[in-house]
């Protein structure tokens, strides 16, 4: 029997998506002139402020507030009118020195040694279903956000969109577990004011069915065969989003855990990445996992696959790893089995993890909006500045967890 499932995304202007990008804009900052910098930041915004809290040991001292105004000025509230503006709003730090009694659990005398930062479990999941091998429902929800990002920046199609938005995703799927059809977009922008409100909302409506979902469909011609006539449209339907943003909600570091991963599908350990440099395994494990899940599907193992592994503080060998492939194994094996080969596979001590995925790199603030998975491996050069006008320029990998590098491998280990 058919059966309905859905995700959401939400783009870089919302509340909580700003903290994550605040907060790891203060990790690359910290990775570019320590690569040894162990942080854990946390970061608020709210009407007119932004708080900053964590514990850091880094040999290198940032200007924070100009790091923050930055991360918000480049998602675009810029305009007093936001009540949450990058000139006008308040920065107060109260980021203070890493606990010796966890430094000491993670700072081993050889490198290998490092214990894992914190006591866990983390999850990689990969699917078949997209070129991506993410699932559909949250990989269209983010193309949606992200397409109406680059329409708000080019302020021509459409002239009133303001930073905050939301968008969700519901896919009936066939009863071989395939995606048949779109039944459901629901989509929440912050706008402008307008002076009539039922027009408002007919104007805004028209322009994300008739523009949106057109540039959605043109831009990714894979998808154009979800899209029907039969689409439910639900446009704002709260009716007026002109306070939005941090004036509208509070928002914190690492409430869209869902959001950052699988949309609702494999599961999740429950840690945030935002904030976190690699030596907390809820960050690196994550990357981990997934590379390993992604590289498997690819390989041919199974068609739909969750990794699990799971820390203790301060110890280095994971306790154990657990594989789901629901039934879509294409090798004869249990599951059980084709965990112990990736045991033997993937090194998943911390240290080995930050070195084959090169975490140790600032390459964080890029993850922050519209998924820390599925996302395009590239090379990038970066600059940043020291607040005694010290410039440093690194050119790193991003996205390193989404490279199928061990494709070859994974098919060599399991006589593919």
């Amino acid at each position: 029997m058919a059966y309905l499932f859905t995700s959401e995304s939400v783009s870089e202007g919302h509340p909580d998506k700003i903290a994550d990008q605040i907060s790891d804009a203060l990790i690359d900052n910290f990775l570019a002139f320590d690569i040894n910098s162990k942080v854990a930041c946390e970061t608020l915004v709210t009407t007119g402020q932004v708080i900053l809290a964590g514990e850091v040991k880094s040999k290198t001292y940032l200007d924070v507030q100009s790091i923050a105004r930055e991360v918000i000025r480049k998602i675009g509230y810029t305009k007093s009118e936001y009540m949450f503006d990058a000139n006008s709003c308040g920065i107060l730090s109260a980021i203070h020195e890493q606990s010796q009694d966890i430094n000491q659990g993670v700072d081993r005398t050889t490198p290998e040694e490092q214990g894992a930062g914190d006591q866990g479990m983390m999850f990689g999941y990969a699917t078949d279903e997209t070129a991506s091998y993410m699932p559909l429902a949250l990989d269209l929800s983010h193309k949606l956000l992200q397409e109406l990002a680059e329409i708000r920046r080019e302020n021509s199609e459409i002239t009133y969109l303001r930073p905050d938005a939301k968008s969700q995703v519901t896919l009936e799927y066939e009863d071989n577990n395939h995606p048949n059809c779109i039944k459901a977009i629901v989509i929440s922008t912050q706008h402008d004011d307008f002076d009539e409100e039922t027009a408002m909302l007919a104007k805004i409506k028209e322009d994300i069915v008739g523009i949106l979902i057109p540039r959605i469909q043109k831009k990714y011609p894979e998808y154009s065969h979800l899209f029907n006539d039969d689409i439910t449209y639900h446009i704002n339907p709260t009716g007026k989003f002109v306070i939005g943003g941090p004036h509208g909600d509070t928002g914190l570091t690492g409430r869209k855990i869902i959001v950052d991963t699988y949309g609702g599908k494999g599961a999740h350990g429950g840690g945030a990445f935002s904030g976190k440099d690699p030596s907390k395994v809820d960050r690196s494990a994550a990357y981990a996992t997934r590379h390993i899940a992604k590289n498997l599907v690819a390989a041919g193992v199974a068609s739909e696959i969750l990794v699990q592994v799971s820390y203790a503080i301060g110890v280095a060998k994971p306790m154990g790893i657990f594989v789901e492939t629901y039934g879509s194994a294409k090798v004869d094996m249990t599951d059980g089995q084709i965990a112990k080969v990736i045991e033997g596979l993937f090194d998943m001590r911390p240290y080995a993890i930050e070195q084959r995925l090169k975490l140790r790199n600032p390459i964080y603030s890029e993850t922050a909006a519209y998924g820390h998975m599925g996302r395009t491996p590239e090379t990038v050069t970066k600059v940043f500045t020291t607040p005694y006008g010290e410039e440093k320029t690194v050119t790193v990998e991003l996205f390193t967890w989404e490279k199928l590098d061990f494709v070859d491998q994974v098919k060599t280990a399991f006589g593919l």
